[in-house]
């Protein structure tokens, strides 16, 4: 390798001792293994064999591909954070319902009534929960916890919160296109993660079919919730029934898009199926009788 000025060799024919290049005060001796300059004890880093500078340790970072699940998320990223922190926003959530009283929960919950007046409430309502039963929160969340985690790592963290929001919606818009105005159920609120949770059902039979595995587990629990959705009351089975289509729409097209093509396609899919909720909202407020919205 032929020295040049700056790299902390002497020049040629001279005695001079070589210094560190990034701390030129400073004898170094010992030389990177990949660009055999001198590398002081403070720059040093091991290496397979020998030593490396840190100049080249970064170089060598940034060519190492990050690798990936099949459907693009990091692999080991490490714990399920959006999953835990998704389960802690319903729990303070619920905290507070019991702390403040039934005003917290009424600025929150969805009302077919205030959709276009309130639209925050289409959001909103999947993090609370009906305060007269623990059972409620305590279904909905371990539902959570057992599709969560799994989406999470294949997706990544940023498209699986995107997801996790859009099912949220999907239900809330399911429950308002399939109300009667003229009926019981558009004078009732709801509240809960349930159509958050059937959108991540959703998307897990669509992202499984697409990687060739076995679904049949989930489809039982999905089939059993249907049946208690119209056999128990007090249950919104609309909502349930958008957040699941919110998310095989969206789950997909989150699994069929081309690997090459991801960064472009999966916002954009994500944005096409939030467009299409919203159309679905203006169609029903065009058919609900004047009156009936306020």
């Amino acid at each position: 390798m032929t020295a040049v000025p700056g790299d902390g060799l002497p020049p040629a024919g001279q005695g001079a001792v070589p210094v560190c290049p990034r701390h030129p005060g400073r004898e170094a001796y010992v030389r990177c293994q990949r660009c055999e300059r001198p590398v002081c004890p403070e720059c040093q880093r091991p290496a397979a064999v020998g030593v490396q500078c840190v100049d080249c340790v970064r170089e060598g970072a940034r060519s190492v591909r990050t690798a990936r699940t099949a459907l693009g998320g990091r692999v080991g990223d490490g714990r399920p954070v959006v999953t835990q922190t998704l389960i802690g926003l319903n729990v303070v959530a619920f905290a507070l319902q019991w702390l403040v009283g039934r005003t917290f929960t009424n600025q929150l919950l969805f009302f077919p009534p205030t959709a276009l007046s309130e639209p925050w409430r289409f959001l909103t309502s999947a993090f609370v929960h009906s305060p007269s039963s623990v059972f409620h929160i305590l279904f909905n969340m371990y539902a959570l916890w057992l599709v969560g985690p799994y989406l999470e790592s294949l997706l990544g963290r940023l498209r699986y919160v995107a997801l996790y929001m859009l099912c949220a919606f999907g239900g809330s818009v399911g429950y308002f296109v399939l109300a009667n105005p003229t009926g019981a159920s558009w004078g009732t609120a709801v509240v809960g993660a349930s159509g958050a949770v059937f959108g991540l059902f959703g998307a897990f039979v669509a992202v499984n079919r697409r990687l060739g595995r076995d679904i049949s587990g989930i489809a039982v629990v999905i089939g059993l919730n249907f049946v208690l959705g119209f056999v128990l009351n007090g249950i919104a089975w609309q909502g349930h029934l958008g957040g699941l289509v919110t998310g095989l729409l969206a789950g997909a097209a989150l699994a069929w898009a081309p690997a090459a093509r991801r960064r472009t396609l999966h916002p954009a899919a994500l944005a096409g199926v939030g467009v299409l909720l919203l159309v679905l909202v203006a169609a029903k407020v065009a058919t609900v009788p004047a009156g009936y919205l306020f």
